[in-house]
């Protein structure tokens, strides 16, 4: 499994930022009181290149982002919802 072949399902999942993540401000907001990962209009992460299909901040990426596993037990429950039409992002389940 290679994220290339992917529609990169994690990148548009709502990534919770906690108080160890160095994240530049202009990238964060706020969704029901937790500081998360910004989304552009299309609900990309906005750290994506979308030329490049990669992260612009993979250095300094969010530690959620550094202990998901490509093709672990998440990533192809993400890829399933996602192939089925769901969506399971951080307000689905919050709201």
């Amino acid at each position: 499994m290679h994220c290339t072949s992917c529609d990169a399902v994690c990148c548009r999942q709502t990534v919770v930022l906690g108080g160890e993540d160095d994240v530049p401000a202009h990238l964060t907001t706020r969704v029901h009181g937790l500081r998360v990962m910004a989304r552009d209009p299309e609900g990309w992460c906005v750290a994506v290149d979308g030329q490049r299909m990669n992260c612009r901040i993979h250095a300094s990426r969010p530690a959620v982002c550094r202990t998901f596993v490509m093709g672990g037990a998440c990533c192809r429950s993400l890829r399933a919802a996602y192939a089925h039409g769901g969506s399971r992002t951080i307000e689905s389940t919050l709201a």
